[in-house]
C-alpha cells in the first residue's frame, strides 16, 4: 500500500467517523488532528484500530504520539514505515 492510498483511506475514515458532513477539501494532509481537537483519546484509539486492521500493522503504545498521528501526512508516513519494517 502506498502513501497516497493510505492518505485516501485515512481521510475517508476520519470524515465518515469523526467529521460527518465536513467538506473533504477542508481536511488536508496537514490538518492537525490531535492538537486541533478533531481526535480525542477515544477517537485516536478507534483510528489506530482501523489502521491496524486495514493496513496489517501493529502499533505499540509508545508509538501513539502526535508525531505519528497528528495529521494525515504523518499517519501515512508512519504506516508506510511500519509496513516496510514487517
Amino acid at each position: 500500500m502506498n502513501t497516497t492510498q493510505i492518505r485516501t483511506m485515512t481521510r475517508d475514515f476520519i470524515l465518515k467517523e469523526f467529521l460527518p458532513g465536513e467538506r473533504p477539501e477542508n481536511l488536508t494532509d496537514s490538518t492537525e488532528l490531535i492538537s486541533g481537537g478533531i481526535l480525542d483519546s477515544l477517537a485516536t484509539l478507534k483510528l489506530v484500530t482501523y489502521l491496524e486492521k486495514s493496513c496489517g500493522i501493529e502499533i505499540a503504545p509508545d508509538e501513539l504520539v502526535p508525531e505519528n498521528l497528528n495529521s494525515i501526512g504523518h499517519i501515512a508516513d508512519f504506516v508506510q514505515s511500519k509496513q516496510a519494517s514487517t
